[in-house]
């Protein structure tokens, strides 16, 4: 894959990345190592290697879930800044356009 400045101009438009002349030059070159050293794992012989989709044989370990530690609401709200004896009061974040 030949790496130039139209493909990491595309590359930076669908990131919404906007580079330098000198930032671009180092990115093509790291695209250029990263584009060889995954094409050099294509001359890697995998004969008779099983494909994974996980890195151990283990499947779904998950702890079980234990309800416990659970407190009233006045002591989750005795150090709130501000609340109004049931809900804790935070400023307003969405406006109105």
């Amino acid at each position: 894959m030949e790496v130039n400045d139209e493909l990491v101009d595309k590359l930076a438009n669908l990131a919404r990345l906007e580079f330098g002349a000198d930032e671009k030059a180092s990115i093509k070159e790291d695209l250029r190592k990263m584009i060889g050293f995954i094409e050099s794992l294509g001359q890697v012989d995998t004969t008779g290697i099983e494909p994974l989709l996980h890195m151990t044989g283990e499947v779904n370990v998950l702890r079980d879930d234990i309800v416990e530690g659970q407190i009233t609401a006045a002591a989750a709200l005795q150090n709130a800044p501000e609340h109004d004896r049931q809900f804790f009061l935070v400023p307003k974040v969405i406006r109105n356009s």
